[in-house]
């Protein structure tokens, strides 16, 4: 046998075929940057019912009246059922196309129906988006932490994460101009201005008008991702990216807070020619979205219903977010740090020094707590002394139960000597 052949060229002997699995050698290159997020990998052991789970970012859909819910659906199969069990258009319909413009303008976003493509989820808008918008190697600017659903979105399109560092009022836009002079020139600016998964805090109106003109400015366009501005527990709302430069900025909605995730209903608001692509990115993954939830969410959004039972969820989560705050001061060792959200669902800790968020879940865990390491929100897998803590899903007694549980851990790691956090 001549050694310097190929591999490749030499007989396929009946061993040779049984090792060879044909579907693993027809993968795209791009699925060697595809994992399961550790968000994803928590949730079997945070659904155990003797664990308390502060990991998942879950609404408490429990909240909802479902016999309104369920009155809902049925006047939407009894009166709509042909159209509702049909194929609907790329777009999504236009009732409820209508019905999101008027969700929009309650913060302040001017929209037509004709900018707004309807998605499964802002997760597929978010896909959508980087699909027409990344090639493999373009830069793309996110905050440091970041939303690890994003962190999956763009990474699929092997683009070169550029992240910019987080404060009190949230991205250091200083910071970005100095990227944007060494050369940094991203597609896109990804953020979420309100409330912040998974860091909590809000984007600071100064910093939101010197982002939207440094951005203008450098002709790079910003997403804007407002999962959670609906969810505000205190103070006066900020007025969004969209409505500060509708010309630059894709804006990304979903109803999974406002209503519940269970819909799927999501949507991109752009321009033409960014918006043109996303439907054709749409049509192609999926023909349309579901007709029926969105003529159920359509039918939910009529009326004053909705607006009722959200500001009662937000008590519910204001009620809860202040418990677990009160259980951090309460409990957590002297050297840990923590954002105080005025809305949405998180809570940021920074650990002691010498804690490492990551290498302790699993002692969490056997303590029947269950929380995200930082190591999820960051791109290259730093964070490890960081922590998200959500407490939009536990009651308040269990959410001060998994405080003083997580507390215990940290106070005995620290006694202990703990160790280095990377």
């Amino acid at each position: 046998m001549d050694p310097g052949r190929n591999q490749a060229t030499l007989p396929m002997t009946a061993s040779r075929k049984a090792r060879i699995d044909p579907q693993v050698v027809a993968f795209a290159r791009r699925t060697a940057t595809m994992s399961a997020s550790e968000v994803r990998a928590l949730f079997a052991v945070a659904s155990r019912p003797d664990v308390v789970s502060l990991a998942g970012g879950m609404p408490f859909v429990q909240a909802l009246p479902m016999e309104d819910v369920a009155a809902t659906v049925r006047e939407v199969v009894e009166e709509r059922g042909a159209e509702a069990l049909q194929y609907g258009g790329g777009m999504g319909h236009p009732d409820l196309r209508r019905r999101l413009c008027a969700l929009m303008a309650e913060e302040g976003v001017s929209a037509s129906p004709r900018e707004v493509v309807v998605t499964d989820g802002a997760q597929q808008g978010l896909d959508l988006v980087a699909k027409v918008l990344l090639d493999p190697g373009d830069e793309v600017v996110v905050e440091e932490p970041t939303y690890v659903g994003a962190i999956s979105a763009f990474g699929a399109y092997e683009p070169r994460f550029v992240q910019v560092p987080m404060d009190g009022e949230g991205l250091v836009v200083d910071e970005l101009e100095a990227a944007f002079r060494r050369g940094v020139r991203p597609k896109f600016v990804y953020v979420v201005p309100n409330f912040h998964n998974p860091a909590g805090v809000t984007l600071s109106l100064r910093r939101r008008e010197a982002l939207v003109a440094l951005c203008r400015e450098a002709a790079v366009p910003i997403v804007e991702d407002n999962p959670y501005g609906m969810l505000r527990f205190d103070g006066e709302p900020l007025p969004c990216l969209r409505s500060l430069d509708p010309g630059n900025v894709i804006y990304l909605g979903t109803l999974s807070k406002v209503f519940a995730p269970g819909i799927r209903i999501g949507w991109v608001l752009a321009g033409a020619p960014v918006l043109d692509h996303v439907l054709l990115a749409k049509e192609a993954a999926n023909l349309c979205s579901s007709s029926l939830t969105q003529l159920v969410a359509e039918a939910y959004l009529g009326g004053d219903r909705w607006r009722r039972n959200l500001g009662a969820l937000v008590d519910v989560y204001r009620g809860r977010r202040d418990a677990m705050l009160a259980a951090l001061r309460e409990g957590f060792p002297p050297g840990a740090r923590w954002t105080e959200p005025r809305g949405g669902f998180y809570v940021w800790v920074t650990l002691p020094d010498g804690l490492d968020a990551a290498a302790l879940l699993p002692a969490a865990v056997e303590r029947r707590v269950a929380y995200v390491p930082g190591t999820a929100f960051y791109p290259d897998g730093r964070g490890r002394d960081r922590m998200r803590l959500s407490f939009s899903y536990p009651p308040e007694e269990e959410i001060r139960e998994g405080v003083s549980r997580l507390a215990a851990l940290l106070r005995d790691e620290l006694a202990r000597g703990g160790g280095p956090a990377q």
